[in-house]
């Protein structure tokens, strides 16, 4: 791990930073950069926000943040007391042009102090309406102008639907230049899903096998234990589609299906994921029936505690006709993948909590061994486990030790926690020292956002127009609807989930 990098002094400010996101994970994702030598010598972090702090209350409100969640744990004093130094707030009202000029001189007078000019990053972690309105009220005081030094990070939802998703990149590329917008999806942070990079085009035992004459199907599942719980009120306008699969489970076919780079620059990573959006078949009338389930959770019991149904849960809609639980089967029209299957599902309140990528291969074209001897016979299996455990594992078949020739599945397995004796950086800090340093390869460009949504549009207004008679489907602690195993058992095969842990002895 390198210690030093070079990086201009930095103004980092959080506009939302009295909120859960600043809270639970940009400070603490900043303080372990910070930590690890990653963050420059001169940086200043503002923290704005409508709700009153004193300087001294929104530090110590941030030290129980990174105390509660920073994979670091609880701060050592003098070390959190150097890095909080550097931690400001402003009460600000956001929709006020003052604020902005507040902010100004705040760059102004550390560009005067400091031994070279800062570099700005504006992060909004706040409600999509106020994506406009910072924007705006930025460009009028004249922060957005230097392409070089002033960086805007947009978190998700990056607009409700095709159209508002159009009309956002039209406002935001009429203030600031494409290099300068990052679109973050916090998903390809992740360690395991940047090392699929890695496993692919750095090893030359799997390229030549990556594609149909070899692959039967492909599997993404990201499944939820939790409910909606206070987030029931945006949730109920949101559903599993726009929050998960236009996003991250779009996100993570593109890095299974994406072709080799030329090099590892940021737009020739994007262009290779964006091809991949492009080559996915539209959903017509007859697949709309055929290729997509929606599914909404019931009341039930998760761990012997009794839980509410959707429709019960606070800010939701006694009769919401919104999903939380979405699958659909794709095709990606191309030479590499055509005819091959990729099926995604994600769903809440659901048995397992995890995000995994199953990559089934073709069976042997001929079988020499007898029935007895392949009783248990698994076909050859890739499995990406993103969460809960971080694992790459290749299902294969293997002799039995004993005298007889009986074959079953065993399982080669690169562990992270077993192979790897530090722990890895959480996501954010990934995708922020990404933003420090100016790379955008992990981050969404306008053409991949509006693709992706374009992609998706058919199955929301196919949903909208369409209520459903049987919601909810499934219960709480389930692995949602049964039309979701239909989905996939009509072609012959079943969705994939990771073994149960087996807890050691005490």
């Amino acid at each position: 791990m390198k210690t030093e990098i070079s990086i201009k002094p930095t103004v980092f400010m959080i506009f939302g930073g009295t909120g859960d996101l600043a809270a639970r994970k940009l400070i603490p994702a900043l303080y372990n950069l910070y930590l690890d030598k990653f963050m420059p010598s001169q940086f200043a972090i503002i923290g704005l926000g409508r709700t009153e702090y004193t300087l001294e209350s929104y530090r110590k409100e941030m030290l129980e943040g990174v105390t509660e969640f920073s994979r670091s744990g609880k701060p050592d004093t003098k070390t959190w007391k150097a890095f909080a130094e550097n931690i400001r707030f402003l009460n600000a009202d956001l929709e006020q042009e003052k604020t902005y000029q507040n902010l100004s001189q705040i760059i102004d007078k550390c560009d005067d102090e400091w031994t070279e000019p800062a570099n700005v990053v504006h992060y909004l972690a706040v409600a999509p309406r106020f994506f406009p309105i910072i924007a705006e009220n930025l460009a009028k005081v004249k922060l957005t102008q230097d392409k070089c030094r002033c960086r805007i990070v947009i978190e998700k939802p990056f607009g409700h639907d095709l159209e508002s998703a159009k009309a956002l990149n039209i406002l935001l590329r009429g203030i600031f230049d494409e290099s300068q917008i990052y679109r973050i999806d916090h998903y390809l942070g992740k360690e395991t899903v940047q090392n699929m990079m890695a496993f692919r085009f750095a090893n030359a035992l799997f390229e030549p096998v990556w594609n149909r004459n070899f692959i039967e199907h492909v599997q993404i599942s990201v499944s939820e234990k939790i409910g909606v719980g206070d987030r029931g009120g945006y949730y109920d306008h949101s559903g599993a589609l726009r929050d998960m699969v236009q996003n991250h489970l779009l996100q993570l076919v593109c890095l299974v299906a994406m072709e080799s780079p030329v090099s590892f620059g940021a737009d020739e990573v994007r262009n290779r994921r964006v091809d991949v959006l492009k080559a996915i078949r539209p959903f017509n009338a007859q697949e709309l029936n055929q290729n997509i389930v929606r599914g909404q959770y019931n009341g039930g019991w998760v761990e012997g505690e009794e839980v509410n149904g959707y429709r019960e849960e606070k800010g939701v809609n006694p009769q919401s006709n919104t999903e939380t639980f979405a699958a659909l089967k794709f095709f990606v029209d191309n030479w590499r993948w055509q005819n091959v299957p990729f099926y995604v599902r994600t769903g809440k309140r659901m048995h397992q909590q995890s995000s995994i990528i199953s990559i089934q291969f073709k069976d042997v074209p001929h079988k020499i061994f007898p029935d007895d001897a392949a009783e248990i016979w698994q076909q050859n299996r890739l499995i990406i486990s993103i969460q809960p455990e971080m694992s790459i594992r290749l299902q294969v078949q293997a002799k039995r030790p004993g005298v007889n020739m009986v074959l079953n599945p065993v399982d080669m397995v690169f562990d992270y926690q077993g192979t790897y004796t530090h722990d890895g950086p959480e996501a954010y800090e990934t995708l922020l020292l990404d933003v420090l340093q100016g790379d955008q390869t992990l981050f969404m460009r306008a053409d991949q956002v509006e693709v992706a949504w374009e992609l998706l549009m058919p199955v929301i207004e196919f949903w909208e127009k369409k209520t459903s008679l049987n919601f909810p489907n499934y219960s709480a602690d389930s692995w949602g609807p049964e039309l979701a195993e239909a989905l996939i058992a009509k072609d012959g095969f079943h969705w994939y989930s990771l073994p149960v842990s087996k807890k050691p002895k005490s």
